[in-house]
């Protein structure tokens, strides 16, 4: 058993059943155009599990087929939070409007994505991964918050979304996760599983390249050589950095003005209590 602590409460973590959890083909959307697109439901979580097919996470919603938009429009997608700055979608575009008519909510949690030579130097994935991650919820605590604001007041079926469905992503998925009292090591683990997707997106820019070479790396959003990475052991140390600051990654979300009865309402929606 791998003891994991969360608000609190002491968790016995049963590496067999999260990876069951993991693997449960229900978190996995199959689309041809989106590569990362994957339900949050199924973690234990306060009281119970987190709900299946209400709040989903996802790379660049700007790729989906017309097939893929029928595929959601049959799951009941009524939201999009788009986490991507004002040059990603006005370069690359997002989530078909014209095809499924959707609450759009566009949250930018950087300013302007980095780029290699425009940020510290790092030897390593991890180093620059907590930079980063401490980056973003500097800039981006504002749209963070009112990310999951929009998550606890959405009726409908929602989805959140950045470039490759990793960092921006990730973070949020993180918080709001933590909030729903998933313990660190699921969502170390659904950080974790990023990377199955990253190599499905790299393996399409692949076979796509002799008519559409894959991004400048130049211009993606990490330096290339951690493009792909998502170890567990940063989510796990992003999460232990949080509670080091605040207290609790649970007291970080409540230090970016989330109220106990928007706390309540995420719960409530999202967390299918135990029979």
């Amino acid at each position: 058993m791998v003891m994991s602590v969360q608000a609190g409460t002491t968790h016995e973590t049963d590496p067999a059943g999260l990876r069951a959890v993991l693997a449960d083909p229900r978190r996995k959307v199959a689309l041809d155009g989106v590569h990362n697109f994957r339900d949050l439901g199924g973690y234990p979580a306060f009281g119970g599990t987190t709900r299946w097919g209400l709040v989903y996470r996802a790379d660049g919603l700007q790729r989906l087929t017309s097939d893929d938009v029928n595929v959601l429009r049959d799951r009941g997608l009524g939201a999009v939070i788009d986490l991507r700055t004002d040059i990603e979608l006005s370069e690359r575009g997002r989530f078909p409007l014209d095809q499924h008519a959707v609450q759009f909510h566009h949250l930018p949690i950087l300013d302007r994505t980095w780029v290699a030579g425009s940020i510290p130097d790092f030897d390593n994935a991890h180093d620059f991964l907590m930079w980063a991650y401490q980056d973003m919820i500097r800039v981006g605590s504002a749209n963070l918050a009112a990310g999951l604001r929009v998550i606890a007041a959405t009726d409908s079926t929602l989805v959140f979304h950045c470039a490759a469905g990793k960092d921006r992503t990730g973070i949020l998925a993180a918080l709001l996760l933590a909030t729903l009292g998933v313990p660190d090591d699921y969502i170390a683990a659904d950080y974790a599983k990023t990377e199955e997707g990253m190599q499905l997106m790299l393996e399409s820019w692949r076979k796509a390249a002799e008519d559409n070479p894959p991004p400048d790396p130049s211009k993606l959003s990490m330096p290339p050589a951690f493009y792909l990475s998502s170890p567990p052991a940063v989510m796990h140390e992003f999460l232990d950095h949080l509670a080091a600051e605040h207290g609790s990654a649970l007291q970080f979300v409540r230090s970016l003005g989330i109220t106990d009865d928007e706390i309540d309402a995420l719960r409530t929606k999202l967390i299918e209590p135990a029979a």
